[in-house]
C-alpha cells in the first residue's frame, strides 16, 4: 500500500510541475509577442511581423531587415523634415540670427 501512495504522490507532483512549466511557457510567449510587436509598431512597421520572430529562418531575415532597412517612420520622418524646409525656405517669417533678451 505504500508504494501506491508514493506512486500516486509522484505522478500528482509530476503532474503540478508540468502544469506550471507550461503556465510559465505560455506566459514568456505571450510577453514576447507583445515586445516584438511594440518594437516593429515603433519602428513603423506591422506589429504583425513580430510573429515571424518565432519562425526560425523568417526571424533572422526579419532581425536583418529591422536591423539594416531604413524604417517607414525614418521615412516620414524625413519627408516631413524636408517640407518644413522647404516652407521656411520659399517664407523666412523667423530671423536667421538667435534673440537675446537685453539686460
Amino acid at each position: 500500500m505504500n508504494d501506491n501512495s508514493s506512486s500516486g504522490a509522484l505522478a500528482a507532483f509530476t503532474g503540478v510541475t508540468i502544469l506550471i512549466s507550461l503556465l510559465i511557457m505560455v506566459a514568456v510567449i505571450v510577453f514576447s509577442i507583445i515586445i516584438y510587436w511594440k518594437i516593429f509598431s515603433k519602428a513603423g512597421y506591422s506589429g504583425a511581423l513580430g510573429l515571424l520572430m518565432f519562425v526560425p529562418i523568417a526571424n533572422l531575415v526579419v532581425l536583418c531587415i529591422l536591423a539594416f532597412g531604413e524604417w517607414p517612420i525614418y521615412r516620414e520622418l524625413n519627408q516631413l523634415r524636408q517640407m518644413v524646409a522647404g516652407r521656411y525656405a520659399q517664407n523666412p517669417q523667423n530671423p536667421q540670427y538667435p534673440q537675446y533678451p537685453q539686460g
